[in-house]
């Protein structure tokens, strides 16, 4: 048998027996006697120098690190506080979090349209200490394609994928069923010094930022950014194997995994060999702060462009900040795709932000600035892609919070997208197209 499908075989096993026990164990939250902020050490899941904390702020990236509670091996600052259901069973610690949003979106504009949908994700996770190392069995499901119809939703100017045989224009794909099924390893050699071994059928490569539905900056904002597949659309790849050292406040991964994006059947996983890799170097230079930079090799990552390889680089710095009463999360961001053997480079910058105030307000933006491709114009596009003109969009949002319980909490809110046309799009979008959005946000966790 080859070595991949051995390790799909293993994977598929580790997830079938961790699934069913995870789902019917986090019904309630864990109980701690920690306080709100606890260090790492006061969140330990077991008096045997337990590597791993929950819940709380950490204080090193190493411990940062063990936690494990985004896609892939991406990271938010130490002092992010994950949303987090736990309860111990035995010798694991099994967790659970995840997000639901129902959202009205409707648009303006000779292409804008409006439809009733839901983007969802849920994360059940379990954990298991020995003295130096750590053992983490990690999925993620979402309905998205019962609650997508179409194949899509509504988003003016976004493009990327297909549906029904044909380029997705003004509008976002649903995410697959098995959005990552991990086994994660990590070896403690230092008090500082981490070794690292990650291992998904489906899963996130070192290569971006937090992927947008687990960035503590967008986790009110339900909408993907229309620069998507510029900077983290590889959160859903196929076997991926990403090796990571960290030391002191550095972080340095090296991934290979399949490089073409999901196809359109959501409900099943696929398959493909180790094809694309990349790299990724995180630095922490604070608890408030992240900061990355990666590159990566995808072949032949869109359907439409079967023939093209695309060489991408992203940069980012992340920041988390607590007050008394108010919490402050944002995101810089610089995503570029050069499609090699063209003179094609396309560019998407953003920043996002999110500040929640006395557990009752949240108050969201993003601002974005992005290239644009001759797939936007549909049937009559040319069969190389080029860059055609650049897309502004700004986006303000409010919630109020409508409730908050011990294993979960409710926002009920609006947010309103005003966009910048280029030239060669006016005809068909209009000069200053916008787009309004009513939601409702779940956020299941502590």
């Amino acid at each position: 048998m080859p070595f991949h499908r051995r390790i799909k075989f293993i994977l598929w096993i580790a997830a079938a027996a961790l699934c069913p026990v995870v789902l019917t164990a986090q019904t309630t939250p864990a109980k701690s006697s920690a306080t709100p902020g606890a260090s790492t050490s006061q969140m330990s899941m077991s008096t045997d120098s337990s590597m791993s904390s929950m819940g709380g702020p950490t204080d090193t990236l190493t411990e940062n690190i063990l936690r494990h509670t985004t896609s892939g091996t991406s990271l938010d600052p130490n002092s992010t506080t994950p949303p987090m259901l736990m309860q111990m069973r035995h010798n694991w610690m099994l967790m659970l979090h995840g997000q639901a949003s129902i959202v009205e979106q409707q648009q303006s504009g000779p292409r804008g349209r409006d439809k009733f949908f839901s983007v969802n994700w849920i994360m059940p996770m379990a954990q298991c200490n020995w003295a130096s190392s750590q053992l983490t069995l990690r999925t993620m499901l979402s309905l998205e394609p019962a609650t997508i119809s179409g194949r899509y939703y509504p988003e003016l100017f976004q493009q990327g994928e297909t549906a029904f045989g044909k380029p997705i224009i003004d509008g976002q794909h649903p995410h697959n069923l098995f959005m990552e099924i991990a086994m994660l390893y990590d070896y403690k050699a230092g008090d500082q010094t981490l070794f690292s071994l990650y291992a998904a059928l489906v899963g996130d490569p070192a290569l971006g930022p937090v992927a947008f539905p687990h960035r503590a900056s967008a986790a009110e904002d339900p909408l993907a950014p229309l620069g998507h597949h510029l900077q983290d659309s590889t959160h859903i790849a196929d076997e991926v194997v990403t090796g990571g050292l960290t030391w002191h406040k550095f972080h340095v991964e090296a991934s290979g995994f399949h490089g073409r994006e999901p196809d359109e059947n959501r409900w099943h996983i696929e398959a493909g060999g180790l094809d694309s890799w990349s790299a990724r170097l995180t630095v922490a230079p604070t608890n408030d702060v992240t900061a990355q930079y990666s590159a990566g090799h995808l072949h032949s990552p869109e359907a439409q462009h079967p023939d093209e390889d695309v060489l991408r680089q992203t940069a980012s710095i992340a920041y988390h900040h607590s007050w008394q009463s108010t919490t402050l999360d944002a995101l810089a961001l610089w995503g570029r795709n050069h499609s090699i053997g063209t003179p094609t480079n396309s560019n998407g910058y953003l920043f996002e932000a999110l500040s929640q105030i006395r557990g009752r307000h949240s108050i969201w933006i993003r601002i974005e600035n992005v290239d644009r491709t001759t797939d936007l114009i549909g049937a009559s596009a040319p069969p190389e892609e080029s860059v055609i003109g650049r897309v502004q969009a700004y986006t303000a949002g409010y919630a109020h919070h409508l409730y908050r319980n011990g294993w979960s909490s409710g926002d009920l809110g609006a947010q309103i997208t005003s966009y910048t046309t280029p030239a060669l799009l006016r005809s068909q979008y209009g000069d200053r197209p916008f787009g309004v959005a009513a939601v409702v946000n779940i956020h299941l966790g502590k």
